[in-house]
């Protein structure tokens, strides 16, 4: 008793000095933000702290030594063979690097009762002779080197439920001696990433038959084309654990190639709200106009505009190529752009904030491309701040036990969390100030809320509609433009609309749960308090 005593303490004085460490780490890298995080800790506005520590404190090379100290301490234990649900090992050792690779692989799998087959042995060059594929095994490709944790048997086996289930993945880490970094926590499945980058090879196991295998063993990618077809019969499972601690990790991510346009686009209707700010709008506007696509109807939606020159602007406006509709009262984005779709002729409708720049003609043909699709709802671009950095790359639900925009701040050309904001993918929502959405399917669902949603959180909840539907939300980065965020209206700042915002948030958490519920484009073990995906310690 008194042993296990002195362990307990001796783990729990670890803990503490990891977390001093990780502290430490985050203020020698950037001292006047930790400090500015600090200072809003003290002054007790603990959402914002955290949501300024959590990125900073992930930037710590034992930020995930720290996560995976303690998830160790809660592991799984080890499972014997089970007879009623067969795992063989697949392990390929035809890159083997150092001959204690394989070794190493096949030590962590003996605890497990998984057996192991060497791919590339000459002993087995006839692979399929060597399983008996009347049990209906479950197949687990690994490289020699990588291992497993503890319990990953059981982990996969509490999941063979479905009989129909050909594909199950889970989270990985790289191994450096003993020492794991760089871990992978991936989202649920998300069929649009995964055509342009395997997250799942080396860390899933698959029930394929002995045709599958004998098709592609030959191969030096074997394991790839094995996952990739597994994958497209059944929508694989994702276990939201670290079972997987890989000597290398060779994300196979394909050129983001320019997408093939949909022949006969149909007309689009763009609806920009707006009120003064004539510059912002008319910068706006040309770009719209200016856009390659070969039918398109703009409806400007004036709220209440007194500007001399924007009202010029606007009285100037060719009626062939503008449509100008008056709104007036207090700012209502919802019903501005409710009554704006009443009177769009276009299949397609864009909501677009006046504060948006183009970048590039061809923006509106590749999000109406997307949003055609029959499994697709909302559309969203990637928008930049206007000093390059992402302002918005998806919605990640939960966020601040809300909502955030995913990726926020981050440079496009930072690697980021693996690329991810580099890939068109679906998401949980994405942002009103540029989405695109098929006007049936916008109708469909009863278009904004005006009620609960006048101005913020409208197209999250929006999006979740649709999802709801069958609709899935989309990421498109090949669509990128400039956002002026809030120029126009500012940040409800004033006591009204701090009550207001106030009030959205509350029906936001009442009608979604976003305060209980994760993202399945997340993942658990990263910070709701991070838009830029950090482990959550």
């Amino acid at each position: 008793m008194r042993s296990k005593s002195i362990s307990h303490y001796l783990k729990r004085i670890a803990d503490i000095w990891l977390t001093v460490s990780v502290h430490f780490d985050a203020f020698r890298l950037e001292p006047r933000a930790y400090l500015t995080a600090t200072k809003w800790w003290i002054k007790r506005k603990r959402v914002r702290a955290r949501g300024q520590f959590a990125p900073l404190l992930s930037r710590s090379l034992r930020a995930y030594t720290l996560w995976a100290a303690r998830q160790e301490r809660a592991g799984r234990p080890a499972s014997p063979a089970d007879a009623d649900h067969p795992i063989i090992a697949l392990v390929d050792i035809r890159d083997n690097h150092a001959p204690g690779d394989a070794t190493a692989t096949l030590e962590s799998l003996a605890p497990e009762g998984i057996p192991a087959l060497l791919v590339g042995a000459l002993e087995t060059t006839r692979l399929a002779d060597r399983i008996n594929w009347g049990r209906k095994p479950w197949l687990l490709p690994m490289v020699a080197g990588d291992r497993i944790s503890p319990g990953t048997a059981a982990a996969y086996r509490a999941a063979m439920d479905d009989p129909a289930r050909r594909l199950i993945y889970a989270d990985d880490d790289l191994l450096t001696g003993r020492r794991r970094r760089k871990p992978c926590f991936k989202p649920d499945w998300n069929a649009e990433l995964y055509a342009h980058c395997d997250y799942i090879s080396g860390a899933c196991m698959v029930r394929a038959t002995r045709s599958d295998l004998e098709a592609v063993v030959d191969r030096s990618d074997w394991a790839e084309c094995l996952t990739a077809k597994m994958a497209g019969e059944g929508e694989p499972l994702h276990l939201r654990e670290m079972l997987h601690h890989r000597r290398r990790r060779p994300l196979t991510r394909l050129p983001v190639v320019p997408l093939d346009i949909v022949h006969s686009l149909p007309p689009v209707t763009v609806i920009v709200p707006t009120r003064n700010r004539v510059d912002l709008l008319r910068a706006c506007l040309d770009g719209v106009m200016a856009s390659d696509y070969p039918d398109v109807e703009i409806i400007v939606v004036d709220n209440d505009s007194d500007d001399p020159d924007t009202l010029a602007y606007l009285a100037g406006l060719d009626p062939a190529r503008c449509k100008l509709l008056r709104h007036a009262g207090p700012f209502n984005y919802s019903a501005i752009n409710n009554r704006a779709v009443d009177h769009a002729r276009g299949r397609l409708i864009c909501l677009l904030n006046n504060d948006i720049e183009v970048m590039e003609p061809d923006w509106l043909r590749v999000m109406a491309t997307q949003a055609l699709r029959p499994e697709v709802g909302a559309v969203g671009a990637r928008l930049l701040y206007p000093d390059g950095r992402i302002q918005h790359a998806g919605v990640v639900i939960g966020v601040g036990n809300a909502a955030g925009h995913a990726h926020r701040f981050l440079y496009p050309d930072e690697a980021g969390y693996f690329d991810r904001h580099s890939l068109p993918q679906f998401t949980a929502a994405v942002t009103a100030a540029c989405l695109l959405v098929e006007r049936d399917k916008f109708m469909a669902v009863g278009g904004l809320n005006e009620r609960d949603f006048a101005v913020a959180f409208n197209d999250v909840d929006l999006c979740l509609r649709l999802n709801q539907r069958g609709w899935q939300s989309l990421y498109e980065p090949r669509a990128t433009l400039i956002h002026h965020e809030s120029v126009s209206r500012g940040l409800d700042q004033d006591p009204v609309g701090a009550a207001r915002f106030a009030g959205e948030l509350a029906a936001l958490k009442r009608i979604w749960k976003t305060d209980e519920i994760f993202d399945p484009y997340h993942h658990p073990q990263l910070s709701r308090a991070s838009e830029q995906f950090a482990v959550a310690i």
